[in-house]
């Protein structure tokens, strides 16, 4: 129950930002960091609700060693980036979640170079088992843009609930029902998904 409630609060807390963001004059967006091309920073920030695009945080990865230089520091929780391309990635793929998820996105982006599928998930299994697995913050979302193309993207976006089961959440853990279900419950990687969107 105090899962159910974490996320609702981090619902309505969002839902409060958003609003309050379209009362008066939006801020201008933060200034780009020396180097950095506006037109990388708007290709990024295309995942995240409409909203919270000029505030937010937009990184670029260095795929040698999954670290990342910023393009723009926000003012909000949001972290945008562009994956198109990058190793075990689609040719058009944008991606934006909390900052405190930046340890999960990088671990997820080494795991993806891994092109054997049985092989990643294993990777992925024994760092679940071993406790290294980095966790996502409970409650974040996940925004995703992706596909072969930018003009035939899809939008998804997941809730992290890492650790929640259908015991501690009182959801399904199968969308067989058409409601709101965990994936991967009990799982670091347990995540709501919301049918439709």
């Amino acid at each position: 129950m105090k899962h159910i409630l974490s996320v609702v609060a981090v619902t309505v807390a969002l839902s409060a930002g958003m609003w309050a963001q379209g009362r008066g004059a939006p801020a201008p967006p933060p200034p780009l960091e020396p180097g950095a091309s506006q037109a990388d920073v708007d290709r990024a920030v295309l995942a995240a609700p409409a909203q919270l695009r000029a505030q937010a945080t937009v990184i670029k990865w260095n795929p040698a060693d999954w670290t990342y230089a910023t393009l723009r520091k926000g003012t909000n929780t949001i972290v945008c980036f562009d994956k198109s391309g990058l190793p075990g990635q689609l040719p058009f793929s944008i991606e934006c979640t909390m900052m405190g998820n930046m340890a999960r996105a990088a671990q997820n982006m080494k795991f993806e170079t891994i092109a054997d599928r049985p092989a990643r998930q294993a990777a992925i299994d024994a760092a679940e088992k071993d406790g290294t697995r980095a966790k996502p913050e409970f409650g974040s979302v996940w925004y995703h843009l992706m596909g072969q193309a930018q003009d035939s993207a899809r939008t998804h976006f997941t809730v992290a609930v890492p650790g929640a089961t259908t015991a501690s959440m009182g959801l399904p853990d199968s969308g067989r029902g058409g409601g709101v279900w965990i994936m991967n419950a009990g799982t670091s990687t347990a995540h709501l998904m919301i049918p439709g969107e």
